[in-house]
C-alpha cells in the first residue's frame, strides 16, 4: 500500500481521536474513550508504516499540520468553536506549507 494511503488513515484516525477528547468528559464516557484509545492506536500503528516509504520528519510535517487543520474544522461542525481571522489564516498557512512540502521538496519520496 503506498505510503500516503498510509498518512491519510493515520491522519483521520489521529482526527477522530483527538476530536472525541471533548466527549470523553473525565473518562465518563465510554464511547468517546474508545474513539480516544483507538483512533490513536490506528494512527500510530499507520504511520509507523508511513515511516517506511516517507522520511519520518516529512511525514509528521504533514500529519501534524493537516491534523490541526482537520480538527480545528471537526471542532467547528461538532461543537461549534469559533476561529478568528488570525487562525484561520494562520491554518491556511499550514495548508500551503503541507502543500509546498508535498508538491515541491525531493524529500517526500514522490
Amino acid at each position: 500500500m503506498n505510503g500516503y494511503l498510509y498518512l491519510a488513515i493515520a491522519i483521520g484516525a489521529e482526527v477522530v481521536a483527538t476530536t472525541s477528547m471533548k466527549a470523553v468528559q473525565g473518562l465518563q464516557k465510554p464511547l468517546p474513550l474508545a474513539l480516544v484509545i483507538g483512533g490513536y492506536a490506528i494512527a500510530f500503528w499507520m504511520l509507523t508504516l508511513v515511516v517506511r516509504t516517507i522520511p519520518v520528519g516529512i511525514a509528521y510535517a504533514i500529519w501534524a499540520g493537516l491534523g490541526i487543520v482537520l480538527v480545528s474544522i471537526a471542532a467547528y461542525l461538532i461543537y461549534g468553536q469559533k476561529l478568528d481571522l488570525p487562525a484561520v489564516l494562520g491554518m491556511g498557512l499550514i495548508v500551503a506549507g503541507v502543500a509546498v512540502i508535498r508538491l515541491f521538496s525531493a524529500s517526500t519520496g514522490h
